[in-house]
């Protein structure tokens, strides 16, 4: 899409959300249903158009279609929930309301890696809120962008109401800034690097808009001596390689306590041996190619400077001789905590292995990072779990306890701190994000 169906497709969103904003919330929430069984149905083709155009194993393209469909239930019970209290007045004979209104038009800018997800846990959100979407995927991954919007459009054309309701404009960094410079966008929710994202939050400030950022990770795994390794070394695994390293919270640090550093570097390394590397559509396959060509430079490069920075490269480090941008999944050791490369976030499969003695210097070095999103430690001592979810522990949105760092529940609201952005998707209270409120 260019400028010009930019301005036609917001003028038709705006006129559609005049429709959508007249209907009570809860047979919004009978539409959303409506949206998550229409998905339901597509489940498979949809997963493996994600799994062709992103690059994800088919699993994983599935799981994130039915993440959608799950946020669209949730949505549907909160479509009967949404509100504010009756406070006690002061004044006699009156009454005190906290009333909540839909904020309008709600542009929703999504990442590629999860091409379906992100864009589902805003609009089901948004839409029983009373809300108008607009769209803009990720350039690279605009058919999947196509399709979801099509599946949208039939059930709301179904039900006789304008399939702009949620509309779409594919396009790149032109249709991504007329919507942070937007006015009539009422709120943008922006999913991507923390580099975009800060330039999107100071032109949506500019006009003191409204502004949701989901932006970068640089998440850490902490292993005490007491850890359970059979727990442990398929966690840290997972969270590692899994989307081959391009989710937002994926682990890139991995703190093992010295008395067991070498025992668990030893047994990560021969399980990483054992990761099936093949076609995302082949049900074998654990882990799949990178993105983009960029995504393999920036690989390359990041395994070079954390040579030069005094890291060993314990498996990995190498492309891959097959068609596609396929890299080996890597684990590097020996780095100080603070290298600047361990405080880069590489989107890429590098795990850097760092050692630690005490607890209270680990969680400091969990938070010396800029970003803030998700974090996790592996113990069995109950003092020490309630500190690290206390006000000295993690810094993270997200704290997890004897579970990798990546994944995250529909239920609880999902984001992060820092150059994370701030912001709050799907559940909890994250709703009135997407609502303005009247006292």
């Amino acid at each position: 899409g260019n400028l010009e169906d930019y301005e036609e497709t917001v003028k038709k969103a705006k006129e559609a959300w005049k429709v959508w904003a007249d209907i009570p919330a809860p047979k919004r929430g009978e539409i959303v249903r409506q949206i998550g069984d229409a998905l339901r149905q597509k489940i498979k083709v949809l997963g493996s158009l994600v799994s062709l155009e992103m690059g994800k194993i088919f699993v994983e393209g599935v799981g994130e279609v039915q993440e959608y469909v799950d946020v669209c239930d949730y949505a549907v019970g909160l479509s009967r929930m949404i509100g504010g209290p009756i406070l006690p007045s002061e004044r006699p004979g009156h009454a005190l309301i906290e009333q909540w209104n839909p904020v309008g038009l709600v542009g929703v800018i999504t990442a590629f890696n999860f091409p379906v997800a992100v864009y589902g846990w805003n609009s089901a959100i948004a839409m029983i809120c009373g809300n108008a979407c607009l769209w803009k995927g990720a350039p690279t991954t605009s058919l999947v962008s196509v399709a979801v919007t099509k599946i949208i459009a039939k059930v709301l054309e179904d039900n006789k109401l304008p399939g702009a309701i949620c509309s779409l404009v594919c396009g790149g960094a032109d249709i991504g800034t007329a919507m942070a410079r937007d006015e009539r966008m009422d709120l943008l929710s922006f999913t991507g690097s923390t580099k975009v994202g800060k330039q999107v939050a100071l032109m949506v400030q500019e006009r003191f808009g409204r502004s949701l950022l989901e932006l970068g990770g640089n998440n850490a795994i902490i292993v005490f001596e007491d850890a359970d390794l059979n727990l442990v070394i398929p966690s840290a695994l997972f969270a590692a390689v899994g989307t081959a390293g391009q989710r937002c919270t994926t682990a890139r640090r991995l703190f093992l306590h010295e008395s067991i550093h070498d025992e668990v570097v030893a047994k990560l390394a021969k399980a990483y041996a054992q990761v099936r590397i093949g076609d995302p559509w082949d049900s074998d396959t654990l882990y799949g190619p990178l993105h983009t060509k960029e995504a393999v430079k920036m690989f390359l490069d990041a395994v070079e400077q954390a040579k030069q920075q005094g890291g060993s490269v314990v498996c990995g480090g190498k492309v891959i001789n097959r068609p596609g941008n396929y890299v080996e999944p890597t684990i590097v050791t020996g780095l100080p905590h603070d290298a600047p490369i361990v405080h880069t976030e590489t989107f890429a499969p590098i795990l850097y292995v760092l050692k630690f003695k005490e607890e209270e210097e680990v969680f400091a070095w969990n938070n010396e990072v800029k970003q803030g999103l998700s974090s996790s430690i592996f113990t069995k001592d109950l003092g020490r779990i309630f500190r690290w979810l206390g006000p000295k522990g993690s810094d993270c949105g997200i704290v997890n306890v004897n579970i990798p760092t990546s994944g995250a529940e529909i239920g609880g609201a999902f984001g992060g701190e820092k150059h994370t952005g701030g912001g709050r998707e799907s559940g909890s209270d994250s709703w009135k994000l997407y609502m303005r409120r009247s006292t």
